[in-house]
């Protein structure tokens, strides 16, 4: 299975969701193919530096990842796209309809309400709070995974 995860700019919210999926999806023993991008990313820009702090404090690193915009055809190739607001979920299906059937904001998809608000300019501390958010949706995701 391909998931792909999507913020704006694919330097904090996204980029920690695809290096908590990743790690536990390893712990996991799951074989899942787990990717992100922005809406409005560049290319090549390293995540946030709290980003990779708070995910280091949680024994994961970040600090090789690089940003890179939506495409087309990373909607063709994933599976599943997770988006971390329903701006993104809207912004994506404004642009591409035909991907409604499996564009979701993280939250939705795990039966849950909300956003995950953006860490973006916070201190360490905003960007903890953010990593857990995303890290109890991820675990919640992986054991619908493994469930279906």
């Amino acid at each position: 299975m391909k998931i792909l995860f999507v913020c704006t700019g694919n330097t904090c919210r996204s980029a920690m969701a695809e290096g908590i999926a990743k790690s536990l999806a390893e712990k996991e023993g799951l074989n899942l193919d787990i990717s992100s991008a922005g809406v409005f990313a560049p290319f090549g820009m390293a995540a946030s530096e709290n980003a990779i702090l708070a995910l280091k404090e949680l024994e994961i690193d970040i600090s090789s990842h690089l940003s890179r915009p939506l495409t087309k055809e990373l909607l063709e190739e994933a599976d599943i796209v997770l988006t971390m607001t329903r701006g993104h979920k809207d912004a994506i299906l404004s642009k591409y309809p035909q991907f409604s059937e499996k564009v979701f904001t993280l939250m939705e998809y795990i039966g849950d309400n909300g956003d995950i608000e953006d860490p973006f300019g916070g201190d360490l501390e905003v960007y903890r709070l953010s990593a857990n958010q995303i890290k109890q949706a991820i675990e919640r995701l992986l054991e619908k995974i493994k469930e279906s």
